[in-house]
């Protein structure tokens, strides 16, 4: 069995109700250490991400960037500007998927499958 898990994202704009393309993404490690950079694709997945060993990790998601690349009038300092999502991986090759559901002023995520 590998040591390590899978990761993966998937960002939906609750506000217009479509996936959310061109989110910047990071990931790092519990010592703040960038280990990836990437930014969603069309279908608000994030494909490259790397496979990691058991710890505590953060995806940070660039989501008033998002919006105001959609158009969207955001409050001068947004309500919501970035988001971390702080997780941790306990089982060693597993698969761990983290999805953003977020909108100008709320977001919600979950471990899904």
């Amino acid at each position: 069995m590998s040591t390590l898990s899978t990761l993966s994202t998937h960002v939906l704009d609750t506000a217009h109700g479509c996936p959310a393309a061109g989110v910047a993404l990071e990931l790092a490690d519990a010592a703040g250490t960038v280990l990836f950079t990437g930014t969603t694709n069309a279908d608000g997945r994030c494909p490259g991400l790397p496979a990691l060993a058991p710890g505590t990790y953060a995806l940070t998601f660039a989501v008033a960037d998002y919006f105001r690349e959609k158009g969207t009038e955001l409050p001068q300092p947004p309500f919501i500007d970035r988001v971390p999502v702080h997780f941790g991986i306990a089982d060693a090759g597993g698969h761990y998927h983290v999805p953003l559901l977020v909108s100008p002023f709320g977001y919600s995520t979950y471990r899904g499958s």
